[in-house]
């Protein structure tokens, strides 16, 4: 079995996200490209020790950047929406200190 730590990145914390969040129980991790839903899903239940309900995934493309008169390309990646079981806690990204 692969190392669990591979498969999700970082998690995405945005204006949408943080509604989801709130309101729906949905979070959302930037994940590597080659992480399939079950790994996904495997991987949050392990690391935040919480039940998943659903798993869904997006491919999101790079986007094109210009400097100057070169242009460039960023890379393409992966992002996952996993909604919580019921009565599950939500998951607290970072820990007041």
């Amino acid at each position: 079995m692969k190392h669990l730590l591979v498969f999700i990145m970082a998690p995405l914390i945005t204006e949408k996200t943080t509604i989801l969040k709130e309101t729906k129980g949905i979070l959302a991790f930037r994940v590597n490209r080659r992480a399939n839903k079950v790994e996904i899903r495997q991987a949050v239940e392990s690391i935040f020790k919480v039940k998943v309900a659903d798993v869904r995934t997006q491919q999101v493309g790079g986007k094109e950047k210009r400097v100057g008169r070169f242009t460039g390309r960023r890379p393409d990646w992966k992002k996952a929406y996993v909604r919580l079981a019921p009565g599950q806690k939500s998951i607290e990204y970072f820990e007041a200190v």
